[in-house]
């Protein structure tokens, strides 16, 4: 019930109503520094920065608590616990507005960091959409459709033109290309044959086949995939950790030095102030906006950053090596050159001849000689005995040739 409270306390709506009252409560005062008098202050029957400090501040507290029971030796001592001491510190002097701002900046940061969090996890929430839910099992020489729970390993299964692999297998008959870019970004399919090993996920482009599965459930491909991306996003960029880890020793050094300042001025509002200066209200903000802004960047040039960690290593990189067709390129296959081997052929002859063997394929590479045929304006003869042979390309007969690409 508590977590619950807190959750809607640290949510953006509860944060910006927070925000609000803290500027009620900083107005007055720069209305005051300028001489004038903030008359709508009177109006107010409490300090607005009490509502402040109740809706940023017990998330807050909430947060340092359950550091202190549940972290292991000195990560209980975190940047949380020296900024509710600093928030307990200020309102003790009734300094309300410094109360309020230190949480509330607190907040601020929090909210940042999982925006950064929720962003990389569309990537993931995509890839789990790719997950398959069903399968064609054949069982006693009867073909019937199942969940890929109900799945075992050595079942064998029917994949047709066009579906998903539901699990990792071994094909044992038929012939085909599998576009398997989910796992491993080759933008051309693949061609597979018997004894060929097939993916998870990946989807089957031409042929039937019958595969027997060997991987299942969470230990299939994909699903291993899954859960790298899951661990890698729960990790924080060591980077965002920074204040944390140094709340370890700044703590006792900002407590050692408030009473030090507070016993030899004999003021305790210098011992308030040594705290809340250093709270590391720069650090909460820094690395969380940093990093959602590059996040942010990235996306909008088609670039998925998986995590803040991931950012933070790719600072130090001075060498990048692409092998993928696709990474660099937008994964479109066009016709470069056209060279006839036979002078008597023109270019255009040859590209026609080559379009109209390839009207009836549905691999990359027919596609792309058929639209370079198309942005030429060339006329397709229909072919007669139209046949393709996997991981060997196409036969096509044409006016009584036999063309072969």
């Amino acid at each position: 019930m508590l977590k619950k409270i807190t959750d809607i306390l640290a949510g953006l709506p509860a944060t910006i109503v927070s925000g609000v009252f803290l500027l009620l409560d900083l107005v007055p005062h720069l209305i005051e520094e300028f001489g004038g008098t903030p008359v709508f202050l009177f109006l107010l029957p409490f300090d607005p920065a009490w509502v402040t400090v109740f809706i940023s501040g017990i998330p807050l507290l909430y947060l340092a608590v359950w550091r202190i029971i549940h972290n292991p030796g000195i990560s209980k001592i975190s940047s949380a616990l020296l900024i509710t001491i600093a928030m307990f510190a200020a309102i003790a002097i009734g300094d309300l507005f410094a109360a309020g701002e230190v949480a509330w900046i607190m907040a601020i940061g929090a909210i940042l960091e999982d925006m950064t969090t929720n962003r990389a996890k569309k990537g993931l929430k995509k890839l789990i959409s790719l997950a398959p839910t069903q399968g064609r099992r054949i069982k006693d020489g009867t073909e019937e459709t199942v969940s890929t729970e109900e799945i075992r390993k050595d079942d064998v299964l029917r994949v047709l033109p066009g579906e998903t692999i539901p699990v990792d297998g071994i094909i044992i008959s038929g012939e085909t290309s599998v576009d398997q870019s989910i796992m491993t970004g080759e933008s051309l399919p693949v061609d597979k044959t018997v004894d060929d090993t097939v993916f998870c996920g990946t989807i089957n482009r031409f042929g039937a086949i019958d595969m027997k599965a060997t991987k299942v459930g969470e230990d299939s491909s994909l699903r291993k995939l899954i859960r790298m991306v899951q661990e890698a996003e729960n990790k924080k960029a060591p980077m965002a950790r920074i204040a944390d880890k140094c709340a370890s020793w700044l703590v006792p050094v900002a407590m050692i030095i408030a009473i030090a300042a507070g016993l030899i001025t004999q003021d305790i509002v210098r011992a308030v102030a040594v705290l809340v200066v250093f709270c590391p209200c720069a650090l909460v903000l820094a690395t969380p906006t940093a990093i959602m802004a590059a996040i942010g960047q990235a996306t909008k040039h088609g670039v998925i950053i998986k995590s803040g960690e991931a950012l933070e290593k790719m600072g130090k990189v001075d060498t990048i090596a692409f092998d993928k067709t696709g990474t660099l390129t937008y994964g479109r296959l066009e016709v470069s050159d056209l060279i006839p081997c036979d002078s008597s052929v023109s270019s255009d002859t040859l590209l026609q001849l080559a379009a109209s063997a390839d009207a009836k394929s549905e691999h990359p590479l027919g596609k792309a000689i058929i639209n370079s045929a198309k942005k030429k304006k060339l006329s397709l003869t229909e072919s007669d005995e139209f046949r393709m042979t996997t991981g060997k390309g196409i036969s096509a007969k044409i006016n009584d040739d036999v063309l072969l690409c």
